[in-house]
């Protein structure tokens, strides 16, 4: 951690900072994982609703 004092004697404190870096395109077995969670989260939003109506 980085501290400084300014001439009040106020302690200024700052987080490391980590470095950068890019993200890397997804590859086709992250992809179809990817599409897969997103049509199981589509479903199970779909089962929710029509829970809520049917007991409605």
């Amino acid at each position: 951690m980085y501290t400084t004092i300014n001439q009040d004697g106020q302690l200024n404190n700052y987080a490391i900072e980590t470095p950068v870096y890019y993200a890397e395109y997804p590859n086709s077995e992250q992809q179809r994982r990817y599409a897969f969670q997103g049509a199981c989260a589509i479903l199970f939003v779909n089962v929710l609703l029509l829970t809520a109506l049917a007991v409605s």
